[in-house]
């Protein structure tokens, strides 16, 4: 119960309740006001009226005619008037009231006393409010009228007012801790699966309830947000495991290969020549993965955005174009480089070349002798974006590897008996995000065909 009445939930229902409170209590005072006073209004109107017709009988027939005035008024049985004439010593002339009343005025000079226990609407007391004027003589002359009902009223809207307090503050406590208990229940399910996570079981999800308020936005964001780390996890441990496989091998040849050399081939400067031949070519692929690493790090890296520029892409791909074009003949394929546009892109031209070149390679490497690969690049128009294709006539990836493919150390290779580290495509990944654009991978029929197909906002035709 102390946890429920700390929470913000069962404070916000305090405050509503309380501005509840205070508004209903405005609104009552305001009624109240117009109310009673409208009829404190015409309480002394009348008051005022009597005194002066009381006044000019004094004035025109003395003290007899006052008294007979008073006298006359005070015996009517329908009157709510009070009235009460008395002599310099005290002793009443006239009027419905029994004695003076033992009541001091108030700055106007206003008396509000209780005329009887009894008499009032539903057996309230009679209460009454009058004004006193001193006459000629010392003469005292009380007139007031009766203000039994507009007290009743006032008692009223005060009761009112206490039972308003009462039922609105047992409802905002009874409210704030039926919303409290769900709210705590649900924060609750949210720190039990936080704990889980940060005890190592990344499965562990947020629970829904389904009605769409802001804790289920948040569930649902706290859901993405784990199923982010979750793969980015998975992904590091399958990219450990890959970099322990693909390093242990070259490593475990150049240590058997040294080992070996300095144990038969002791005197034999050719053959230490070529020991070292050999390892210098296996420490280039090591170096080589690791720099695909790094590239992929920086291309991962959003900072990288900072520093965008204006690229030549045309004059890019033509440039990657030339230096792999030796390299498809060498390898025996057809090689055609389709240039159609000269689209300026902003963006990293480094990363962007080396992306095109992975393309290239990967085309060039799995087609056997005889393909085809080619090189595409469109142009931008108005809402549409620069496209830039790499077409061969290779084996192609089936569609249910072409997502797996985008992983690092992913190869279709499982012996991984074929040239390579499995890193390229994943670079280019890499960098089509950094770049907002999209890869895309497609049959080539046969073969495969990739396309880099950079937004409008980052492309446009010169």
């Amino acid at each position: 119960m102390w946890r429920l009445l700390r929470t913000t939930t069962f404070r916000l229902a305090l405050l509503y309740c309380g501005l509840f409170l205070g508004s209903v209590a405005v609104i009552l005072w305001v009624v109240y006001s117009l109310t009673a006073g409208f009829i404190e209004r015409e309480l002394s109107d009348a008051i005022a009226s009597d005194v002066a017709v009381l006044r000019e009988q004094f004035e025109r027939k003395g003290l007899p005619g006052l008294v007979d005035a008073v006298r006359t008024r005070s015996a009517d049985p329908h009157t709510n008037s009070i009235y009460l004439l008395v002599s310099p010593g005290g002793t009443p002339l006239g009027g419905n009231l029994s004695g003076w009343p033992n009541t001091m005025p108030d700055g106007e000079g206003r008396l509000h006393f209780r005329v009887a226990e009894t008499g009032g609407p539903g057996g309230q007391p009679a209460t009454a409010q009058a004004v006193v004027f001193v006459l000629p003589g010392k003469l005292r002359l009380l007139v007031g009228r009766d203000m039994s009902e507009l007290d009743l009223l006032r008692s009223r809207v005060v009761a009112s007012l206490g039972w308003i307090a009462a039922v609105a503050a047992s409802l905002g406590i009874v409210g704030g801790v039926l919303l409290s208990r769900g709210m705590l229940h649900r924060i609750e399910a949210i720190n039990l699966t936080t704990r889980r996570i940060m005890a190592g079981d990344l499965s562990g999800r947020v629970p829904h309830s389904g009605n769409g308020d802001e804790i289920d936005r948040l569930a649902g964001n706290l859901n993405a947000m784990l199923d982010q780390i979750e793969r980015l996890m998975t992904g590091m441990r399958q990219v450990t495991e890959n970099i322990a496989h693909d390093l242990r091998t070259p490593l475990s040849r150049l240590r058997s290969r040294i080992e070996l050399t300095l144990l038969h081939h002791e005197d034999d400067p050719e053959v230490y020549r070529t020991a070292l031949q050999e390892t210098l070519a296996e420490a280039d692929r090591l170096l080589a993965t690791f720099k695909a690493l790094l590239s992929i790090a920086a291309a991962a890296s959003e900072a990288r955005r900072a520093d965008f520029r204006a690229v030549d892409l045309a004059e890019t791909v033509r440039q990657i174009a030339d230096l792999y074009e030796p390299v498809a003949d060498e390898a025996g394929l057809s090689f055609t480089a389709d240039i159609r546009a000269n689209p300026a892109v902003r963006g990293d031209a480094q990363l962007l070349s080396q992306a095109v070149a992975n393309l290239l390679d990967n085309a060039i490497k799995y087609t056997p002798a005889g393909g085809r690969v080619v090189l595409t690049l469109e142009g931008a128009g108005p809402g549409q974006a620069a496209r830039l294709s790499v077409a061969d006539t290779g084996p192609g990836i089936p569609a249910e590897m072409r997502e797996a493919v985008l992983e690092r150390f992913v190869r279709l290779d499982a012996a991984r008996a074929s040239p390579g580290n499995g890193l390229g495509l994943s670079l280019v990944d890499a960098v089509a995000h950094l770049h907002g654009a999209r890869l895309l991978l497609e049959d080539n029929e046969p073969g495969l065909k990739v396309s880099l197909v950079l937004p409008p906002d980052a492309a446009s035709t010169r």
